[in-house]
């Protein structure tokens, strides 16, 4: 028991040594131990273990200064793990591959997308006529006739039409010889006065003011009208006349914004004559290059509404002299033959100077651009084939008659 305590005593003495600032910390563990030690021997509880051989100072510290640098642990060398290869799953050739961009339409094809309709109305019709015949009896021009009446053209236009035909029949000629020449008289009746816009002012803006009845897409044909103009490098203002619609206000704004043009507005209900006065003043200061007046629409059958289109065509005149230079009404082609009786009225209180026929896509009645240019002898300056801004375009005789004409 006293090799024991002495052997502790000797631990405790050599821990002190190495580090003296724990030394307290070792006596006072040795001070315990040696209690405990006093405490089993008197219960006869004492370790019968042999204590082990006495240990000298000087192996004590070799001891704990090999404690204070641990030997490192060898660890096993990493087995080499064969990497797993994964197969790409199949693909089909091309799926990954670009599109190409669809090609861009050209105007001859959005033309006769747009005049789809018309041409089996109209077109199709006379070609089922025409097939299978070497010569047209009088069966054959009677069903003519009734496709001409039909078909939108007007009475006049359809009278003109078969009197042509008959006289190229009377000169011999088949079936396809008498198509070709119904296709050239309907080109002829077109390209008369079929001029662009007459001869703009000396100085100053031009000036174009858009009529027509409700629901014809007046606001959206100046927008477009004035989209054409700022791509030709012009500088444009809308003015926004329709003041009966504050909606008409905000969408000629939202032209103006995509276009870059400028909108010359007052607040809704505002007298329409005072935005004309101001757009023709502004115009002028501003030195801009062309003015294009949107209107409310308007009944054709409303003196009233007439009257204040005058007035704002006198204001206009006065401001401006020479002005407007052009009154476009703007027509909607589903009406058909009430699109006649619209452009007399029109024309009777503001004197048109041409049409913009707008809507030729949605409907079978594009017959109605020959009997209007026919039977009141104004010309088409604009056709409507879509809701895209280059789908109004400034009308070609040669090219409507050949989409309309040209089958698939």
């Amino acid at each position: 028991m006293i090799e024991r305590i002495t052997y502790l005593l000797e631990t405790a003495r050599a821990l002190a040594a190495a580090h003296p600032q724990e030394a307290g910390l070792a006596s006072a563990g040795a001070f315990l131990i040696l209690i405990l030690l006093v405490v089993l021997v008197r219960r006869g509880r004492g370790s019968r273990t042999p204590a082990p051989e006495s240990a000298s100072a000087k192996d004590t510290e070799a001891l704990l200064r090999s404690s204070e640098a641990p030997q490192p642990v060898a660890m096993p060398e990493p087995k080499a793990v064969e990497p797993e290869t994964v197969e790409p799953e199949a693909v089909e050739p091309g799926l990954l591959e670009p599109e190409p961009p669809e090609p861009a339409e050209s105007f001859f094809q959005s033309l006769r997308r747009g005049l789809a309709r018309t041409q089996d109305a109209f077109v199709g019709r006379l070609d089922s006529i025409f097939a299978g015949r070497e010569k047209l009896d009088e069966e054959a021009f009677e069903e003519i006739e009734e496709v001409l009446y039909t078909a939108d053209l007007g009475v006049a236009t359809a009278t003109r039409l078969m009197e042509a035909l008959r006289d190229r029949a009377a000169k011999g000629g088949g079936a396809q010889a008498l198509r070709d020449a119904l296709k050239t008289s309907v080109e002829e009746i077109l390209s008369a006065d079929g001029k662009a816009f007459p001869e703009g002012p000396e100085s100053g803006p031009r000036v174009v003011m858009f009529v027509g009845v409700n629901g014809v897409g007046k606001t959206t044909t100046v927008g477009k009208v004035g989209a054409q103009y700022v791509s030709e490098g012009k500088r444009v203002i809308l003015a926004a006349a329709d003041t009966f619609r504050a909606a008409a206000i905000e969408q000629l704004e939202i032209w103006g914004e995509r276009i870059g043009a400028q909108v010359i507005k007052q607040a809704a209900s505002s007298d329409p004559s005072a935005v004309a006065f101001d757009a023709a003043a502004a115009a002028r200061s501003r030195g801009v290059d062309v003015l294009l007046v949107d209107t409310a629409g308007r009944l054709h059958t409303k003196a009233n509404l007439m009257e204040e289109l005058k007035k704002m065509k006198r204001i206009l005149g006065r401001e401006l002299p020479g002005a407007p230079h052009e009154v476009i009404l703007v027509l909607d082609a589903t009406t058909g033959q009430n699109a006649l009786s619209q452009a007399r009225q029109f024309n009777e209180a503001v004197g048109v100077t041409g049409i913009a026929l707008t809507k030729l896509d949605g409907t079978a009645k594009g017959g109605i651009v020959i009997a209007v240019h026919e039977e009141l002898g104004l010309p088409i300056r604009y056709i409507g084939v879509g809701e895209k801004v280059n789908d109004l375009r400034p009308f070609d005789a040669h090219a409507f008659v050949e989409a309309l004409f040209t089958r698939a």
